[in-house]
């Protein structure tokens, strides 16, 4: 049973055995009896008698174990939270768009819709999108609003550990000192809890992707700039303000080109999309398509040259965090073309060139799962596992109707 990514496990004291079952169903979907038992301290009996309870209440299934996710061979029964159990919202800000998503407590998304926006602008218009997706995806769920027990949302950018505000201004103009998830929270009407988006990819490709089963991950984005989740002993990393996982402010050339972080040759100011696409301008002026995963398929060498290149500016930076971090894995999401061949090749080359001996031999290097996504996937996991969150358990309002998507 793998160590919790998104928070502490609950405390034994202060709330019900049922609950405390229903809060490790939260936190590790897909569950054996035995799983609940070890990371709750119930007795087996306590266990079986409570997923009885919950299971006549219609809060619980049980799952053969060859329909559970990812279980492969012969396997224990799993346990798996129910809609009528609750649903989540995960919202994701990128800089040019808004994703919502409606799942369930058992982390299958049930709808999810975007919209192009320009989110760097201000919030304004950013949470003004993020409701008018909310109504819509809650209706093609058939999710009841008062279902919706929390959010999760994601920002491209540094949020505060101890404020919940957004950091600088360089990173996401117009948005610098604000606290969304009180803004969220204010539109929505449920509680919200906010986390940095290369995070959330990580947090997705962890809970349901490639990353599923391992402990210890290194999960890059790269879009419009270059942001890493680090996950290490099942745990995700945060520091001491939040701002773990920066990686494309990490300086790379000396006097380099300017970054809108203030500073000068940073990893993005050469291995962010909008980089890569300016240098491939420049050598090729208007003969290639914008869109690099296009361009790369016209087989001009110029693109899988320059996407090589990034490929081994940013395997020079991953080489360092092997040191430091001892990854099992290594994922490559946000732009899909920075999962293909050349970036792939280049970042191994690096790797392989620049680790101590022993050090990042081993590690996997994979494409991200979840595609665009994964962001969106981790903040309804984060909503999921946020620990105020109460679900009802055992006959608690067990005859009340629940919504017109519940079983």
């Amino acid at each position: 049973m793998l160590a919790p990514v998104e928070e502490e496990r609950p405390s034994r004291g202060g709330r019900g055995a049922a609950q405390r079952v229903v809060d490790e169903l939260r936190r590790a979907p897909e569950s054996t009896r035995a799983d609940v038992v070890a990371c709750t301290g119930l007795s087996r009996a306590t266990v079986s008698a409570i997923v009885r309870d919950l299971e006549r209440d219609g809060l619980l299934e049980v799952v053969p174990a060859a329909e559970a996710h990812g279980r492969t061979g012969r396997r224990p029964e799993v346990l798996r939270l129910t809609r009528r159990a609750g649903a989540v919202l995960g919202v994701d800000f990128g800089h040019e768009h808004v994703r919502v998503a409606v799942g369930d407590l058992a982390g299958r998304m049930l709808a999810v819709r975007d919209r192009r926006v320009d989110v760097d602008r201000g919030m304004d218009d950013a949470l003004a999108a993020a409701s008018a997706l909310t109504a819509e995806v809650i209706a093609d769920a058939e999710v009841a609003q008062e279902e919706i027990v929390a959010c999760g949302a994601g920002v491209p950018g540094p949020v505060d550990r101890a404020s919940g505000r957004i950091g600088t201004t360089m990173i996401l103009p117009g948005w610098s000192g604000t606290t969304l998830a009180v803004a969220l929270e204010q539109h929505l009407g449920i509680p919200v809890v906010v986390e940095n988006d290369a995070n959330l990819g990580a947090l997705g490709e962890h809970a349901v992707g490639v990353a599923r089963g391992v402990d210890d991950v290194i999960y890059v984005k790269v879009s419009s700039g270059v942001g890493a989740g680090l996950i290490s002993g099942g745990r995700l990393l945060h520091g001491g303000t939040g701002i773990a996982g920066e990686i494309g402010h990490v300086g790379v050339v000396p006097n380099g080109a300017p970054c809108r972080c203030g500073g000068r040759g940073c990893l993005e100011t050469i291995v962010s999309a909008p980089a890569v696409r300016r240098q491939l301008h420049a050598t090729a002026a208007d003969e290639l398509p914008d869109d690099l995963v296009a361009a790369l398929g016209t087989a001009d060498p110029r693109v899988a040259r320059l996407l090589a290149d990034a490929g081994r500016a940013l395997g020079r930076v991953l080489a360092n965090a092997c040191h430091l971090l001892d990854p099992a894995m290594i994922v490559l999401g946000g732009d899909p073309a920075f999962a293909t061949d050349p970036v792939l090749a280049g970042v191994r080359e690096e790797l392989d060139r620049h680790r101590l001996p022993g050090a990042g031999s081993g590690v996997q290097l994979v494409p991200a799962a979840l595609g665009d996504q994964g962001q969106v996937v981790g903040a309804l996991r984060l909503a999921a596992t946020r620990r105020d969150v109460r679900v009802p358990t055992l006959r608690e309002n067990s005859n009340a109707p629940i919504g017109r998507g519940a079983p």
